[in-house]
């Protein structure tokens, strides 16, 4: 017996491995049976779920040898539960499992002396309940229209009530625990694997193999080696979905499939659709196109504007105005406006001149020239003046750099004024170098005066 649970459970596994070969039915057509509005999540399915099962418990697991258990001639005994379960995705639920049954085996393990202390042992599973996750997989899927097998993995953790009794060699039978009427509660960690076969709507026909890890060694009463106890269920049950009867099962619905019919549904629906449209815009365009065709040549004599001044010529009192020229509502080139410049506006700019500084052979401004700085940008804010800035040098270093320096050095005082409010398409900076001294470049005096920014107003 012990050999052909090894081999039916070997057997499930082989089968969980090569079911994504046949997972899902082959029903590719985009039908309003199984559609169910893509991301409308559990409103439009059914989350919730109840299982029962019944099977064969054993102390012999895939993940031991004989060698590795307390007792070493294990014997399989009827076990059954049920469980609850909420769907949350379509590949991930939560289940409260129950489980109950019995395990036995005989001829425990020598002792250190060398004998077999125990004949056999009778371990009831009073109740366990404990808390997983299951996973249902190839339930989702591009290719095919639904799954009818689900492979599914669980893992958990939960509290077991179990009442050991062991019979020692030549003995009576008796609890292993001499109080609480010999029950014992342990947490145990369950671990299981299977399939699931959709029989009809709602309704699925469970296969499974379970491995429970209890966190003692005292399942058997016997404690011998230095693992803890395990032991196998397994097991084959219905599911039955909870619910509207006429919503899918979330686990086992294929929520891509949906996706795959809302486009099929829309492509055929909207081709139609849009190809009317597209025949009845083409009929308008034709029309539009007619009809400007006819009121072109009478709108053209009051849309030419010959001399590009933004004047039509009907209305053009000034015709062949010069490109650039700016011209009033006739035409008419506008008279230039005289700009006054003040003696007070004179003296800021000459401050400004005064107080203006650079750190040494760079175009950074010093932070002590800034307030006279900023009455310039607030004069050219104010009055609307333009301003020409011309950056020079002495004759220190070579022309090519001093070129640069006084260019980047009136550039710098632009783009100050600038951040200052100052309309900067009304200032030009210009570099000369070393070309226009005003002093001596013999003298230290002579080449500091050389060393300017000079501004002039207009």
């Amino acid at each position: 017996m012990k050999t052909n649970l090894k081999k039916a459970s070997l057997l499930l596994t082989g089968v969980m491995i090569g079911s994504k070969l046949f997972a899902q039915s082959t029903d590719t057509s985009a039908t309003a049976k199984d559609y169910v509005r893509p991301f409308s999540g559990g409103s439009e399915l059914r989350t919730w779920s109840i299982g029962v099962h019944g099977g064969l418990l054993t102390p012999f697991t895939i993940f031991g040898r004989n060698n590795r258990q307390d007792f070493t001639n294990p014997t399989e005994q009827f076990g059954y539960g049920g469980y609850i379960k909420k769907q949350i995705l379509p590949s991930l639920g939560l289940q409260a499992d129950f489980l109950r049954g019995k395990l036995t085996s005989s001829n425990s393990q020598p002792n250190a002396a060398g004998t077999s202390p125990y004949d056999s042992y009778s371990t009831k599973l009073n109740w366990s309940a404990a808390l997983s996750a299951n996973i249902t997989l190839a339930n989702i899927n591009w290719r095919h229209e639904k799954p009818f097998i689900q492979p599914y993995l669980t893992a958990g953790v939960g509290n077991l009530n179990y009442t050991p009794r062991i019979t020692p060699v030549g003995g009576q039978q008796e609890n292993f625990k001499k109080t609480d009427n010999g029950h014992i509660n342990e947490l145990f960690i369950p671990i299981g694997l299977g399939l699931k076969f959709d029989l009809a709507p709602g309704i699925n026909l469970d296969l499974g193999y379970q491995v429970n890890f209890v966190q003692a060694d005292n399942l058997d009463g016997y404690k011998y080696g230095a693992s803890d106890d395990r032991f196998s269920y397994a097991h084959i049950g219905l599911e039955f979905a909870l619910g509207n009867k006429k919503k899918h099962q979330m686990a086992t619905h294929n929520p891509v499939s949906s996706m795959r019919t809302e486009y099929q549904w829309e492509n055929q629906r909207t081709r139609a659709e849009l190809q009317q449209q597209i025949d009845a815009e083409k009929a308008k365009n034709a029309q539009l196109a007619s009809d400007l065709a006819t009121t072109n040549a009478n709108l053209a004599k009051l849309t030419t504007d010959s001399d590009g001044d933004g004047v039509v010529d009907v209305n053009d009192k000034c015709p062949n105005t010069p490109a650039g020229q700016k011209v009033d509502g006739s035409g008419c080139p506008l008279a230039k406006p005289v700009v006054y410049v003040t003696e007070e506006d004179k003296k800021v700019v000459k401050d400004a001149i005064k107080n203006l500084e650079f750190d040494l052979g760079k175009a950074t401004i010093r932070a002590h020239s800034y307030p006279s700085l900023d009455r310039v940008a607030q004069l050219l804010v104010d009055k609307n003046f333009s301003l020409k800035l011309a950056g020079h040098t002495d004759n220190t270093g070579s022309a090519d750099l001093n070129m640069r320096l006084s260019k980047d050095r009136a550039e710098s005082v632009k783009s100050y004024l600038a951040s200052k409010g100052a309309n900067p398409s009304r200032i030009e900076a210009t570099g000369y170098g070393q070309t226009q001294p005003i002093a001596t470049n013999k003298t230290a005096a002579g080449r500091q005066a050389n060393r300017r920014v000079e501004f002039t107003l207009y």
